[in-house]
């Protein structure tokens, strides 16, 4: 698993740019907390507890957020 790192304050689109420049269109983004991944066991087990939210464009990133974009080309 790579690792990546962001401005503060950036975006969830911003975020997504720093991988590829077309994911920077995402027009949403499901977010969990690193911790609660861990703890939970995985992405499923965290939507299935609540613990996933989807957050829109304009979300600004927090530190420990693990996001998966959500986009359409």
């Amino acid at each position: 698993m790579s690792r990546l790192t962001v401005h503060r304050g950036a975006t969830a689109p911003e975020a997504a740019g720093e991988i590829h420049t077309d994911l920077q269109k995402a027009l949403s983004a499901e977010v969990v907390t690193y911790t609660d991944l861990i703890t939970l066991g995985g992405m499923a087990e965290a939507r299935g507890k609540g613990k996933l939210r989807l957050e829109g464009k304009e979300y600004i990133v927090q530190d420990g957020d693990i996001l998966n974009i959500r986009f359409n080309l």
